[in-house]
């Protein structure tokens, strides 16, 4: 009876310092490199996620991250290169004016705007400039920036006048 009582008090604790122990899953979360301390995305191993403050269920493979949830289904593009990521957001931008491809005025509500002329070069938000590609195979655009920048791909998709760019974000790791 003895037996019975100490095995059971063990159980017990170990039950018990599991639970404390966080025995839940493992959650990467992500931060802006710009703001390294404010994690814009958090995944965890039992498949929820977190993005921007919404709460969803995900689903990841070599190329996106998919959040789903009452509201319906995003697919996000991400790269990894070692302990790095790049988050790839999606903005989409209305033609002001005419052009044939990517080339014109894109604006959005909010002021945000580019600017693709026939000879190659950009303007992003009337502040940084550059030179840039369209791999129209691969559904990108290479910015080559003036100023001393890193160059940037992003992918995009067209509709009419409509542009919708995915940018890219590197991210670091929230510890």
């Amino acid at each position: 009876m003895k037996k019975i009582k100490i095995y059971s008090t063990l159980i017990s604790i170990i039950f018990i310092m599991s639970l404390l122990g966080g025995c839940g899953s493992k959650t990467e979360k992500w931060a802006y490199n710009h703001e390294p301390l404010v994690a814009v995305i958090a995944l965890s191993d039992n498949g929820k996620a977190t993005y921007k403050g919404n709460e969803y269920t995900y689903t990841k493979d070599d190329t996106y991250i998919t959040l789903k949830n009452e509201n319906g289904e995003q697919s996000i593009r991400y790269e990894m290169d070692g302990d790095n990521m790049t988050l790839y957001e999606e903005s989409t931008y209305t033609r002001v004016g005419t052009g044939e491809g990517v080339v014109g005025t894109w604006t959005q509500s909010n002021g945000w705007s580019y600017v693709f002329t026939e000879n190659g070069e950009f303007s992003e938000e009337g502040i940084f400039y550059g030179h840039y590609t369209v791999e129209e195979e691969n559904s990108r655009i290479k910015l080559m920036y003036d100023d001393p920048i890193e160059d940037a791909y992003l992918y995009y998709t067209l509709d009419g006048d409509k542009l919708t760019v995915a940018y890219p974000w590197p991210m670091v790791r929230v510890q």
